[in-house]
């Protein structure tokens, strides 16, 4: 979007140089301050707004901003991965007051968004790369030790347990535990019955 807002500003622009162009002849440039007014007064008005609206409502403009996607993705991808990206990390994690607020924000559509992420191969090497680095594992050390962090946990865990699903898929394990554990002790007791027959036969 940033794009194509530059390309229509770009072209705008050059409209008004030509303009001022040939309205002032011996004024070589076009003052930067007079210039940016003028822009705003325009974009400001009625007719800029329309003009504006009718960009971004372009079916091209839909394309290329979909197309855009992509290329936002790699960004991000690159800056993850690359050196200048984990100190950035590094550093941000050491604040606990970001890493208080970190912890706290994950809610469910964070938690959507990362299993989708998680899902995506390059994210993956993405993450595996940062994971590796020692300051990282030291830092994601810290931050789990923290009260705040526990205190998420242990939210986390009690809501698990509370949960209708959770305690279903429980109640299932220990039922088919006990089964298997009942026909385990069942398989033993016939075993030993049929020794003692045949030790019975042997001294008759």
């Amino acid at each position: 979007m940033k794009r194509m807002l530059f390309i229509f500003v770009s072209s705008f622009l050059l409209i008004a140089l030509a303009a001022c162009a040939q309205g002032k002849e011996t004024k070589s440039e076009l003052d930067y301050d007079q210039t940016k007014k003028m822009i705003v007064d325009i974009l400001k008005t009625d007719q800029g707004k329309k003009a504006i609206q009718d960009v971004l409502t372009d079916e091209k403009m839909k394309q290329a901003l979909i197309l855009d996607e992509t290329v936002v993705k790699k960004t991000i991808e690159d800056a993850m991965v690359s050196d200048k990206g984990q100190q950035f990390w590094e550093k941000l994690f050491k604040d606990p007051e970001f890493s208080s607020k970190f912890a706290k924000s994950m809610g469910k559509e964070q938690t959507q968004l990362m299993k989708t992420l998680l899902k995506d191969p390059e994210y993956q090497a993405g993450v595996i790369e940062i994971m590796k680095n020692p300051e990282v594992e030291k830092m994601m050390l810290q931050t789990m030790k923290s009260k705040e962090y526990r205190q998420y946990l242990q939210q986390v865990l009690t809501e698990t347990a509370e949960s209708p699903l959770f305690q279903a898929k429980m109640i299932d394990i220990i039922s088919k535990g006990v089964q298997k554990a009942e026909k385990g002790g069942s398989g033993k007791k016939e075993a030993g019955g049929d020794g003692g027959s045949q030790g019975g036969k042997k001294e008759e």
